[in-house]
């Protein structure tokens, strides 16, 4: 059985409040956009000589690491604990570039929720998928259903928004990825919390004219400071159309909204990571 986890972009993303967990609370929306990792799970055989109960290979974009310690596995275990299942190969094909704030980790796990969930007939149900897949990450709960979200606390309370599917259909989405990892404490060591003069919900209401002036996302001063790379695509972007332009997450994706395909984007950021589709 195979399924096709989804990236994410932000649109917009504010640090509003530190926590007492040292966390912090956040304002964003989750948007899913069709980048997307391919994950298969096969059966494995019993006279399989293996050490371990999920077998994990990764190909594509492959990461640096042990693959025991991957989501993938993280979210078999974490359900192998309450249910009864069989031990399996995974793969994992990777497309959505890592560390570059698209959730591409986040998506993987959730996706092999669903994916064990209807594989063997577990009977979770959103909800409580939902709660197993925050045990994972933050933003992992927004992938068990994968539509665009209001997201607050850490990025696991999520509530329902249906104007930026509507603002942004038929608009064309540019993200380029340079050879930058951005690490999310990293990003937030430089974070003042505050609170938006907006909130990030209320203005995707709005035409996405107006968002240029009015949409953040508070990791880009202190990560462009650092990163100046990650500011001369944003404005490069904007230099050849772009409606909106944006840092997601705290990684180093940059995506610009247009209203016409960007012929030259790819040309322009031809040694960089570059995705280009129609929403």
């Amino acid at each position: 059985m195979i399924t096709f986890p989804c990236a994410k972009i932000n649109l917009g993303l504010n640090i509003v409040a530190k926590r007492n967990d040292g966390y912090h609370d956040l304002e964003t929306v989750f948007y899913p956009v069709p980048l997307t990792d391919a994950l298969e799970v096969k059966l494995m055989d019993e006279q399989f000589p293996s050490e371990v109960a999920c077998d994990l290979k990764v190909t594509g974009n492959t990461l640096v690491g042990d693959e025991q310690q991957n989501l993938v596995c993280k979210a078999y275990n974490l359900l192998a604990r309450d249910f009864s299942m069989p031990r399996i190969h995974a793969h994992l094909h990777k497309r959505i570039p890592s560390q570059a704030g698209l959730g591409g980790g986040s998506s993987d796990a959730a996706f092999m929720i669903r994916l064990l969930d209807e594989r063997f007939r577990l009977n979770i149900g959103n909800a409580e998928m939902e709660r197993y897949a925050a045990q994972l990450g933050a933003d992992c709960t927004f992938f068990v259903t994968a539509e665009p979200s209001f997201a607050t606390g850490k990025g696991e309370i999520l509530e329902p928004v249906d104007t930026p599917q509507h603002n942004l259909n038929s608009y064309f989405l540019a993200i380029v990825k340079p050879d930058v990892a951005v690490s999310t404490a990293e990003a937030f060591k430089h974070i003042v919390p505050k609170r938006p003069a907006k909130c990030c919900r209320d203005i995707v209401r709005q035409p996405i004219a107006t968002w240029k002036d009015e949409l953040t996302n508070d990791f880009e001063q202190s990560v462009f400071a650092i990163y100046p790379e990650l500011a001369n695509i944003k404005r490069e972007l904007y230099a050849q159309g772009a409606l909106y332009a944006q840092m997601s997450g705290s990684g180093s994706a940059i995506f610009g909204l247009f209203e016409q395909r960007p012929k030259e984007v790819e040309h322009q950021f031809k040694d960089h990571f570059v995705y280009i589709t129609q929403l």
